[in-house]
């Protein structure tokens, strides 16, 4: 099973990242985007994982999230992974929230505690929007394209999910294993 755990987006947010994929879409960019289905904020990527390791997972992100409250995010602005100069991964970027990146930090110990590493890296809660295909590069000031504007968009984030990926041919299908509301 390869599995993760996200926060799904909520309206009107999603909406918006939706409008901005079907007006980005419209560019000759050589990118796969994500399906409109599929938008979240990933918190912890657990890779492949056995069946019987479910349950453990889960019962981990339960006790990470106990007593978190749910939150208003926000979109912020275009972003991308490594940088905008030489993008691999084009997001939707969130707005720094104290409560937010504390819930990260519980969630990263509570993986690590049961065997998971902690990312290595710093977190950007963010969007993924699509991928940049091998090889390829996008046009100048690409990220700085009209099309690329959306308003600073609030959204509730009251549900943290354990998703299971199942990769296709046409793109990842998403698999709810367990969902847990914050607040709660």
């Amino acid at each position: 099973m390869r599995l993760f755990a996200a926060v799904p987006l909520a309206e009107p947010a999603r909406g918006e990242v939706v409008r901005l994929l079907a007006a980005l879409r419209r560019e000759d960019w050589p990118v796969r985007w994500v399906g409109d289905e599929v938008v979240h904020i990933t918190l912890k990527f657990f890779g492949e994982v056995p069946g019987e390791r479910l349950d453990v997972i889960a019962e981990a992100l339960r006790h990470a999230a106990a007593g978190a409250e749910a939150m208003t995010l926000r979109l912020s602005s275009l972003g991308a992974f490594p940088t905008e100069r030489r993008p691999r991964i084009l997001w939707a970027g969130i707005e720094s929230h104290a409560g937010f990146t504390a819930l990260r930090e519980r969630i990263e110990n509570a993986a690590d505690a049961i065997g998971f590493a902690r990312e290595g890296v710093p977190f950007q809660p963010h969007v993924t929007l699509g991928r940049v295909r091998e090889g390829q590069r996008l046009p100048p000031q690409a990220l700085q394209h009209p099309a690329g504007a959306f308003p600073a968009q609030a959204f509730r984030a009251d549900e943290l999910v354990l998703y299971e990926s199942v990769l296709t041919p046409s793109g990842p299908h998403y698999r709810t294993c367990s969902s847990i509301r914050l607040g709660d």
